[in-house]
């Protein structure tokens, strides 16, 4: 298996994994909203642990996505930071890597 299949399995494990509790959760909470949502991601020390790995894991990949991209030129990898935001990091970093593996092989054909 090459490394970009890999990529591609992870993003979608990616965003059907987180989105099947952000859609749990929606369902289930009354008056469901995003700032409610992260609130309640607040409510302990667990959710807050969760919550500072995930705000240091996304610093450090925009910090390697944005230099990496402009370096090899990938395009629409500009897309990838609100889709952070908007799906998650566990879609957006795999994706990422696929991208810059699809823009290597391209690199070394020619």
């Amino acid at each position: 298996m090459k490394l970009k299949h890999l990529y591609v399995a992870l993003s979608v494990l990616g965003i059907c994994y987180t989105w099947y509790y952000n859609i749990q959760y929606f369902q289930t909470v009354e008056n469901a909203n995003l700032i409610g949502f992260f609130q309640d991601a607040q409510q302990n020390f667990a959710g807050k642990s969760f919550g500072a790995d995930l705000t240091v894991v996304c610093l450090t990949f925009f910090a390697f996505l944005i230099p990496e991209s402009l370096r090899l030129k990938i395009k629409f990898w500009w897309v990838l930071i609100p889709l952070t935001f908007l799906i998650a990091i566990a879609f957006t970093f795999p994706l990422f890597l696929y991208m810059r593996e699809i823009t290597l092989e391209k690199r070394n054909e020619i």
